[in-house]
């Protein structure tokens, strides 16, 4: 497991044995000793927070809240505090998780995984792009323009999907077919320029740009 993990807790020695351990464990580490200071680091984009409630220049769950509209990265509580109120606090505060001091640092490190998988789940579940005026949920297989979404055959948005994907790239009309129909596929490399237009009449309905753009002789690109 990789990444990259924040730090921040005033007990320099904590701070310093969690270093090691997720430096050993392969992670990127980065470190504040108190509030402010983690806000800054927070710019760094960390792929997990592991934050202490009791700060002397700023608590935690204001560090929370104030990082939480930048951030979508799992921030997980490092704190003695174990009241029940305390905990709500901390969850409507932004955070994900809530480890009790004193920890094992093995029984951390399999939290902090498990956070960071659950991230590369959501992220590959969620793909989603934008091309000026349009956007494309690749999960949710759709797309729209504007507010307008466009429906599109299963077969249609795989060619948008493939060339979108892969934009500026150039395909010809039989890797086009290979891609989407299979080598197994019925039809022939017409049957691309044919669903190629469909789309375009589709989209055209909404937008001038000119979304697939031919490349005369060789095939077809995304132009977004």
């Amino acid at each position: 497991m990789s990444g990259k993990i924040l730090i921040a807790d005033d007990e320099k020695g904590l701070v310093s044995m969690m270093k090691a351990y997720f430096e050993l464990s392969g992670y990127q580490v980065l470190t504040a000793c108190g509030g402010n200071e983690a806000l800054k680091k927070a710019a760094c984009s960390p792929d997990i927070i592991l934050l202490d409630i009791n700060m002397p220049d700023m608590d935690g769950f204001t560090v929370c809240q104030r990082i939480r509209e930048h951030v979508s990265c799992p921030i997980l509580f490092l704190t003695a505090r174990v009241e029940t109120g305390d905990k709500i606090k901390g969850f409507t505060s932004g955070a994900d998780d809530y480890i009790v001091k004193p920890f094992d640092l093995e029984e951390l490190g399999a939290r902090v995984a498990a956070h960071l998988r659950r991230e590369t789940r959501i992220k590959k579940q969620n793909i989603l792009r934008f091309f000026g005026e349009m956007s494309i949920d690749y999960s949710g297989h759709q797309l729209q323009i504007g507010e307008n979404p466009i429906v599109l055959s299963r077969t249609e948005f795989a060619i948008v999907e493939l060339l979108s994907l892969n934009a500026g790239q150039v395909f010809d009309r039989e890797r086009i077919y290979e891609s989407v129909w299979g080598l197994e596929g019925a039809g022939s490399s017409d049957t691309v320029m044919e669903h190629i237009r469909k789309i375009r009449a589709k989209l055209s309905a909404y937008t001038d740009h000119n979304y697939i753009e031919t490349v005369w002789g060789i095939g077809y690109k995304w132009n977004g």
